[in-house]
């Protein structure tokens, strides 16, 4: 790429500074200087240079589709249009006499999260209306959805947030996702708004805790953690907020998590070893855990989108949305067509109802 734009530096330099072409004359020399009277300087053509090929030569967005593992645009349900494993969501609540244990269903409260047709940065939108009792949140099993490998993997997470995060929300924590098996603070991958006032928003890139030991907490000054002091998001304004890691679970200081809010770098966490250890059936995909508000376009990665990939996603809202077709294309609906036997069935059917007692019509 950088030889590329380097080629078209010098090409321009040498057509605009070093190129001596035979003298014009007559209309076609009036032409010409008519011409290098608008013509605008050469710094600013390379800038122009410069600036087309970031946009058109960086960003492939058929790559950051084909990256997509799971996708849920909220268009007309909460079940995920793309991914590999289950995409319907689950339940889980807190047991009430075993501490520590939960108990999970396979559904929904249809009552506090709903579809919110029209409502969506693209589409319809994930609305979400009150809290769950027994600190009761919903999960999309992670399982053939994320692209997690026990020896070193990498990946994102993109989503869309309209919320006021200091008014709607009712509990002392809340997190619009939250990726893990045993907890925030136990392999866990999250972003959440905090008890603070007004609210911080955090992210988290928290390694399992080894069976025995003390995990580090979050007041902790080495905590891996970016914090945003203040966020301050309206109920009116959408927010589009991505999760990047990168060298996971390698067992080498070398993993690094990032977060991006609107298309822009917040902060990171690097020169650590960072590892979620899962039991990959038993882990999940967590939305909207106390969250009140709208949520949209969510999806997962198998890499960690770049700089200009988060750029053109935000700036590109619906960039993800032909992946419902491609959804559709691989799960076609169960086949309408009348077999043989039905037919057959039906004649007789109609040949006992309508025939005379003599076999005749």
């Amino acid at each position: 790429m950088a030889r590329i734009f380097f080629t078209i530096l010098f090409v321009a330099t040498t057509t605009l500074v070093r190129a001596e072409p035979q003298a014009p004359t007559g209309d076609v020399a009036s032409r010409v200087e008519n011409k290098l009277k608008t013509t605008r300087t050469r710094d600013s053509i390379f800038s122009e240079l410069r600036n087309k090929a970031v946009v058109s030569g960086r960003v492939d967005e058929n790559n950051i589709r084909k990256a997509v593992t799971f996708y849920a645009s909220f268009d007309e349900s909460i079940k995920a249009d793309y991914g590999a494993g289950e995409r319907a969501p689950h339940t889980r609540f807190n047991h009430l006499t075993e501490k520590g244990q939960f108990i999970f269903e396979k559904d929904i409260n249809k009552k506090v999260f709903t579809i919110a047709k029209s409502k969506g940065i693209a589409g319809g939108a994930l609305e979400v209306v009150d809290v769950l009792d027994k600190n009761g949140r919903i999960f999309y099993p992670a399982k053939g959805n994320i692209a997690f490998k026990k020896d070193g993997w990498s990946g994102s997470v993109s989503m869309w947030c309209k919320t006021d995060s200091d008014k709607l929300l009712k509990r002392k924590f809340c997190d619009p996702v939250q990726i893990t098996q045993k907890g925030a603070n136990n392999g866990g991958l999250w972003f959440d708004f905090n008890d603070a006032k007004p609210r911080d928003l955090r992210h988290g890139a928290f390694s399992m805790i080894p069976d025995g030991q003390k995990g580090i907490g979050e007041d902790d000054p080495k905590a891996p953690m970016v914090r945003v002091s203040g966020i301050g998001w309206k109920a009116n304004d959408w927010h589009h907020v991505v999760l990047t890691f990168k060298n996971l679970d390698t067992g080498k200081p070398d993993a690094l998590t990032a977060i991006y809010i609107d298309g822009k770098l917040i902060g990171e966490v690097k020169d650590r070893a960072i590892a979620m250890g899962w039991d990959i059936e038993k882990a999940g995909i967590y939305i909207a855990i106390n969250y009140i508000g709208l949520l949209d376009e969510f999806a997962l990665f198998d890499k960690a989108l770049t700089g200009e990939e988060v750029s053109h996603l935000h700036k590109n809202p619906e960039l993800l949305s032909p992946l419902k077709k491609k959804a559709a294309l691989e799960n076609p609906p169960a086949s309408t067509a009348i077999t043989s036997e039905e037919v057959l069935r039906g004649l007789k059917d109609f040949y006992r109802k309508t025939a005379r007692p003599d076999g005749s019509f």
